[in-house]
């Protein structure tokens, strides 16, 4: 399908490529799919998770492990179930940035991940329990202090 994007004008997706979101995410409940598209030069550490349905709608997400590799998210027995999965290490994980000027001043969620079962396209945002985690780390700190980062 060809989908309409904030970051990367008309793009070819395929079908296959859509996430679907029953619940939407925070703040966006109307909003059920997602096409996941890597920003060049990132490595694939760098996506865009682009509404399918709202051409202007677009969030900038990191690979959580490339900033913090001992992140350990745990979801709750009915996301798990949800989701299609046994245990939380069967998900895809990404984290939502606020991109800020300068870059080291922009902010990562860990607290509420983008869960991804890859195998069937299904995922939610979920807020995490425990494990110290916060809805506004700052990319300095994530990055040991470095002003170049993902975001």
């Amino acid at each position: 399908m060809l989908l309409q994007t904030k970051y990367f004008g008309q793009v070819d997706c395929p079908e296959e490529h859509v996430l679907h979101f029953p619940g939407g995410l925070f703040g966006f409940e109307e909003e059920k799919r997602f096409a996941l598209l890597p920003f060049e030069g990132s490595g694939g550490s760098l996506l865009c998770f682009q509404s399918v349905s709202t051409p202007q709608l677009a969030f900038v997400a990191v690979n959580p492990f490339s900033l913090k590799p001992d992140y350990a998210p745990a979801l709750a027995e009915a996301e798990l179930k949800e989701l299609g999965v046994e245990r939380s290490e069967d998900l895809c994980f990404y984290a939502l940035c606020v991109v800020r000027s300068p870059v080291g001043d922009s902010t990562v969620n860990l607290r509420c991940p983008l869960a991804v079962n890859d195998r069937t396209g299904k995922a939610m945002q979920v807020i995490l329990d425990g494990g110290g985690y916060h809805m506004r780390h700052s990319l300095a700190e994530l990055n040991g202090g470095k002003e170049e980062a993902l975001c």
